[in-house]
């Protein structure tokens, strides 16, 4: 008896042990993380529900809001004709944009990933334009197309071409801009030379101990290989194109005719200066949702072309 008596005591000691480990592993852990919760709180759910809310409002920052419901979304789709033109202008500016992009930066990798002397000078010469603000690099590029003393039409004519309007013209505009976005992806050909030099080299050696060439190790290993790599890219490209403002809104301000009236620029205009704050919210809640749709399709068909090393596929 005593010794079940004595049994049940170390039993219950025992647990009220783990009871007091629990709590005490619990409130350290809640209050380490109180920082990043209250920062998420305040700092993203606050304003994204404040957001929410104030897309179903007339308001203008001053007056009191006036709850519309879907009066803004209406508008949006069947209202405005520049939104549909700064929907246009986005989908061309990120679709071509992001395919040149990851095609050159790629290739860029690839060349910067040889063994030749001095190649940590060319590595950081590629890398150094993506450090540029860019504010700064906007202006630069203001200075390279101007259709008068332009450096790029200075070349075009010296090779007896004709000298082009570039970011002042309807047609070329865009075509400007991607040309520009094109100069500073440092960051994508850093990512990709990672990418790149975590390829094993014994597979590279296996498909020339097989008789194949240089292709065949790009073709069925390279590419394979960094396949998670190029996803990476694809998914955050297409997210800071649908966030373009900047550039647009230094360069070009829209315009000309608003040829390069960007989404956001657009955005912007409807919440500060026309005061639209509902409307430019639903706007903001529009793009939003369409990039989070196009991240999960993305995704969901990456399983058809995305190959992981150690996936078990059944």
């Amino acid at each position: 008896m005593r010794s079940s008596g004595a049994a049940r005591e170390t039993i219950i000691k025992n647990g009220r042990k783990r009871n007091y480990l629990t709590r005490y592993n619990n409130f350290w852990g809640w209050l380490f993380i109180t920082p990043v919760v209250l920062g998420l709180s305040l700092w993203v759910a606050f304003p994204l529900g404040l957001s929410l809310v104030a897309s179903f409002t007339k308001w203008d920052l001053i007056t009191r809001p006036v709850f519309v419901g879907f009066k803004n979304y209406i508008d949006m789709f069947v209202f405005d004709p520049l939104f549909w033109q700064a929907v246009v202008v986005t989908l061309y500016y990120t679709l071509v944009g992001v395919s040149l992009q990851i095609v050159l930066a790629f290739g860029a990798a690839m060349l910067l990933n040889t063994k030749v002397r001095g190649m940590n000078f060319f590595r950081t010469l590629f890398y150094l334009p993506s450090l540029v603000p860019v504010i700064v690099s906007s202006t630069l590029w203001m200075w390279l197309y101007n259709p008068q003393f332009g450096l790029l039409n200075l070349l075009l004519i010296h090779l007896g071409l004709e000298p082009q309007k570039w970011v002042y013209g309807t047609a070329t505009v865009i075509p400007s801009l991607i040309l520009m976005s094109i100069w500073g992806v440092g960051n994508i050909i850093v990512i990709f030379l990672a990418g790149l030099q975590d390829i094993p080299k014994q597979l590279l050696e296996a498909v020339e101990i097989d008789g194949g060439n240089a292709f065949h190790s790009f073709r069925h290993v390279i590419v394979p290989l960094m396949t998670p790599t190029i996803l990476y890219n694809v998914v955050i490209g297409i997210i800071n194109g649908f966030q373009t403002f900047t550039q647009p809104y230094i360069m070009t301000n829209g315009g000309p005719a608003n040829a390069s009236l960007f989404y956001v620029l657009h955005l912007y205009r409807q919440a500060f200066m026309f005061s639209k704050m509902g409307y430019a919210n639903a706007m903001a809640w529009f793009v939003f949702i369409a990039t989070g749709v196009i991240s999960i399709i993305i995704f969901k068909t990456s399983k058809l072309w995305v190959f992981y090393q150690g996936e078990d596929k059944k």
